[in-house]
């Protein structure tokens, strides 16, 4: 059980740099009272900010500083669990949280989610959903357990019925799956590769085992096939040669021919060129009876003469210009030809090489068998050194498979756990036990608030409502001051389940205008005198009315403003 001892703030909301402080365990109960806006509610902030870092009403965590003073916002709480004095301190400009054991300082994680993390699971044992659902019970941004979402209800429960566990246990166990299936995966490899192994060995062992003889004859017959394939590569190259002689012998003038069709092609092209210029020179004589150069005139005579002499020579060039192409034509032919024998010259030189290098790959193959041979006539291998070899490799392998087997073994127990841990399990199995006893402690205070319907919550804490005329109903069909009156009855009948559970158990219990606007007379009376009657507990309304009720209290705190500053007085 968690005794709230005391808590003090200062800075905070409305209240300045003078601290107020509240002490919990002097009165069992208390009314807080005041007008509207002068910080009655500020408790409720500085509860939740100073335990979980989070105010109780919609606002920022920026928000709760005091906009006057604008820093040095504190809060402190001490408070009692397991046997244990704990006293935290949190504030904002400068940012301050501690958490201390005994007057001892729990040491600090780097990060403060951690840090919370320790308070909330190792000292409060409840979050703030579960704190806020039996610890308060408020007006303002406070969401009734009857308005939660299923999952979130269902958290509440596991925290009251102190079943949280579980839940971390399950994704613990999520972890611890995943690490056993990499780890099965492993060992399966390793076992392949086991196999691979012990086989390699013994066919290293029925080699050791197998005749030398039988083995060198194997060995002698390869060579032996080898050399076959030599001699007839051999056979073959001694063939192509031969062809390539001969084809040789038909094309002697290969090397010559483009010389000799260059020769001709000059030929052509100077006969050519001076018949070109024994046709202008007759061409001349054709067109002119006088010279251009001394005007006198050309005799007939002279000029037929040398005309004549010049188509003479012009029809020679002529008839040697048509025998040279001629010559070329032929040569050109003759070119072609070889150039066909060429290219089997070249097909023949590239079997060779083909031929050549199967020679060599078959020359280096017998080589090697050879030594193979050698090897084996002078060492056969100890055979007593690869059985041991082969009994280690066993040993191994026998190793992964029980390995496999424990793995196996385990990944069964963790697929049972995986059941039970799920939401269907035994959290589902505890919730079944204590919902009888839940729907007992609801309808027991509902009645204690002269409100008489028959209220169930199902394993999916889903509600069922009846009159006692059986109309069925919902939760949202009732008044608000009904609601008010579910609301409450549900969280004491939390706080009595974590009494029992010994869980989300504490003295202090706060209810924040629960008495005003929705209640009427007479149920603000049995509210009272449920709150009244219970046993061991710190009550605290915070009220702006208060005639009703003023008398029914044994402390009365009243908050005012001062200077615009909230004072408790």
């Amino acid at each position: 059980m968690i005794k709230f001892k005391s808590i003090e703030w200062k800075n905070l909301l409305s209240t300045g740099n003078v601290p107020n402080k509240i002490d919990f365990d002097t009165h069992t109960t208390t009314l807080i009272v005041g007008k509207n806006g002068n910080g009655k509610s500020t408790v409720l902030d500085a509860l939740t900010f100073v335990l979980f870092g989070k105010p109780f009403r919609n606002i920022s965590k920026g928000q709760l500083v005091n906009s006057i003073n604008a820093k040095n916002t504190l809060v402190t709480i001490e408070f009692e669990t397991a046997g244990f004095v704990c006293k935290v301190i949190r504030g904002i400009r400068p940012n301050i949280f501690e958490i201390y054991k005994n007057g001892e300082l729990i040491t600090q994680d780097a990060a403060i989610k951690d840090y919370q993390t320790v308070l909330e699971q190792q000292i409060l044992k409840m979050n703030y959903r579960t704190f806020t659902q039996v610890v308060i019970l408020g007006s303002s941004s406070f969401v009734p357990f009857m308005q939660l979402p299923t999952g979130s209800r269902r958290e509440v429960i596991e925290d009251i019925l102190d079943i949280r566990i579980f839940s971390t246990m399950n994704v613990l166990l999520k972890d611890r799956i995943q690490n056993t299936k990499r780890e099965l995966e492993q060992v399966e490899g390793q076992i392949k590769q086991s196999k691979v192994a012990i086989e390699s060995q013994k066919a290293i062992i029925t080699n050791l085992e197998t005749s030398k003889h039988k083995h060198i004859d194997s060995i002698q017959a390869r060579i032996d096939y080898n050399k076959l394939e030599l001699d007839g590569a051999h056979n073959t190259l001694s063939i192509i040669e031969s062809d390539i002689d001969s084809l040789l012998l038909d094309i002697p003038d290969a090397n010559t021919i483009e010389e000799v069709i260059s020769h001709a092609k000059s030929l052509l092209r100077t006969q050519t060129h001076n018949n070109e210029l024994l046709d202008r020179t007759i061409k001349f004589f054709d067109s002119n009876e006088s010279c251009p150069q001394c005007s006198q005139e050309i005799p007939h005579e002279h000029k037929y003469s040398i005309k004549d002499n010049l188509v003479l020579e012009y029809e020679m060039n002529q008839s040697e210009i048509e025998s040279i192409k001629n010559e070329i034509h032929s040569y050109t032919e003759r070119q072609k030809e070889i150039k066909v024998v060429e290219n089997k010259i070249r097909q023949f030189r590239n079997e060779i090489y083909t031929h050549t290098s199967k020679i060599d790959t078959l020359e280096k193959q017998n080589i090697a068998l050879i030594k193979e041979i050698n090897s084996i006539q002078h060492d056969i291998g100890d055979i007593d050194i690869e059985k041991a070899k082969m009994k280690e490799l066993a040993n191994i392998a026998m190793d992964f498979v029980k390995l496999k087997t424990t793995l196996q073994e385990r990944r069964n127990i963790e697929d049972i756990s995986s059941i039970l841990l799920k939401d269907t399990g035994i959290k589902s199995a505890v919730i079944r036990e204590y919902l009888p006893v839940m729907n007992v402690l609801i309808n027991k205070y509902l009645s204690a608030m002269d409100f008489y319907v028959k209220f169930e919550l199902d394993e999916t804490f889903s509600e069922t409502i009846k009159s006692r005329y059986r109309d069925e109903f919902t939760y949202a069909s009732f008044s608000e001051g009904e609601k008010s009156r579910i609301d409450l009855a549900l969280l004491l009948a939390w706080r009595e389940i974590a009494r029992l559970k010994n869980s989300a158990n504490s003295n202090l219990l706060l209810l924040d205008e629960v008495l005003s606007g929705s209640l009427d007379t007479s149920g603000t009376d049995y509210v009272m005198k449920v709150l009244t009657e219970l046993p061991n507990n710190n009550v605290f309304i915070i009220s702006h009315e208060v005639e009703q009720i003023i008398d029914k209290f044994e402390r009365i705190l009243r908050v005012e403003k001062r200077h615009d500053f909230s004072v408790i007085v």
